[in-house]
Parts: structure tokens; sequence; C-alpha cells
């Protein structure tokens, strides 16, 4: 069996099992739309990005990061 060939065969796997599918669709979507929120939302809201906002060059933000690393307790 070629490298092709098993990748062939586990494609088909997995698109036959999700075109099956009945209540798994739904779960999937309700899934994706759950990482969505986590990973976008989230992020924008809670996580703003505070070298961005607080330093104006890749220096100062390298300095601060190296800063914070070392003398931090």
């Amino acid at each position: 069996m070629t490298i092709t060939n098993a990748f062939k065969n586990v494609w088909r796997f997995y698109y036959d099992g999700f075109r099956s599918m009945t209540v798994g669709k739904s779960l999937w979507v309700i899934i994706l739309v759950k990482l969505f929120i986590m990973f976008v939302i989230f992020k924008w809201i809670f996580f703003p990005n505070l070298l961005q906002k607080n330093y104006d060059t890749d220096e100062e933000r390298a300095e601060a990061v190296r800063t914070e690393l070392t003398t931090r307790k």
C-alpha cells in the first residue's frame, strides 16, 4: 500500500463518517462555535496586546519582556 493510497483510505473513512452523521453534525457546529468564542472573542475582550499598546518599537518590547523575565519574583 502506498502513502497516497493510505491517505485516500483515511480521507474516505472520515468523509463517509461525517456525511452519514445526523446528530453529530449539530454537535460539531456547537463545538466549532464554542472554539470560535473561546479563541477569538475572549482573546479580543480579555487579552489586549499590551506590548503593542505600551511600546513603540520591537527593541522596546524585547527589552520589556527581558526585564520581566529576569527581575520578576
